[in-house]
């Protein structure tokens, strides 16, 4: 527990340390800056017969994303999840294929061309017609956690760098530079009794985008 309590400890004053050197994304984009549109599902969980227990719970959420930029846009997603606890989930991360598949049958009805992002392909064409609807899929996280925040990066090509809070390079001295990629950020409560999995709410309470 001690040393769960100083690992805690060390990474909330990285990540404390990462959010106050952070700039902030720009309010009026340089020329050749991008940003893409996304929309978003409420975060929603599934139970699969798998794993040793017999059942594994996942969380997940559909995003679609739309290029509205006036060219063809690169795109190599990445998401995370992060609770209120500490404890980061990358998204895909343990996931089997089928737990993929059983969440595009259940949504087909609106989602016929879901992808993951795990095989969603690196380009996004311009216009409405070429949108993107994927789901975003993890594992079940720490169940003492009352709250959680997803970040989805690729949505934007406007990056920044800054030097690492405590990291320094050996050879030179200096810090070690970090590499912000502008990023959507989602915030989330838990309502009712995180450990009931199957009855808890998951409440909206933020969003926003960071440099990340």
């Amino acid at each position: 527990m001690r040393r769960y309590l100083l690992y805690g400890t060390v990474l909330a004053s990285v990540v404390t340390g990462l959010c106050l050197a952070a700039p902030r994304p720009a309010v009026v984009q340089r020329p050749g800056q991008w940003t893409m549109e996304v929309r978003y599902e409420q975060p929603q969980q599934m139970v699969m017969p798998w794993g040793p227990g017999g059942q594994t719970r996942f969380w997940y959420i559909i995003v679609t994303v739309t290029n509205r930029t006036g060219q063809d846009a690169d795109f190599y997603p990445k998401c995370d999840l992060l609770t209120d606890t500490f404890q980061i989930v990358p998204a895909g991360r343990g996931v089997p294929l089928a737990v993929f598949q059983a969440i595009k049958e259940r949504h087909h009805g609106r989602y016929p061309f879901l992808e993951s992002l795990q095989t969603v392909g690196n380009r996004v064409l311009e216009g409405e017609d070429n949108a993107k609807d994927i789901a975003i899929i993890w594992q079940d996280f720490d169940t003492q956690a009352l709250g959680f925040r997803v970040f989805i990066s690729g949505l934007s090509n406007e990056t920044a760098v800054i030097p690492h809070p405590m990291a320094v390079d050996a050879a030179s001295g200096r810090p070690v530079p970090v590499y912000l990629r502008k990023t959507l950020e989602l915030t989330y409560t838990l309502r009712g009794d995180p450990a009931l999995r199957s009855s808890v709410e998951v409440v909206p309470k933020d969003q926003g985008w960071v440099m990340r």
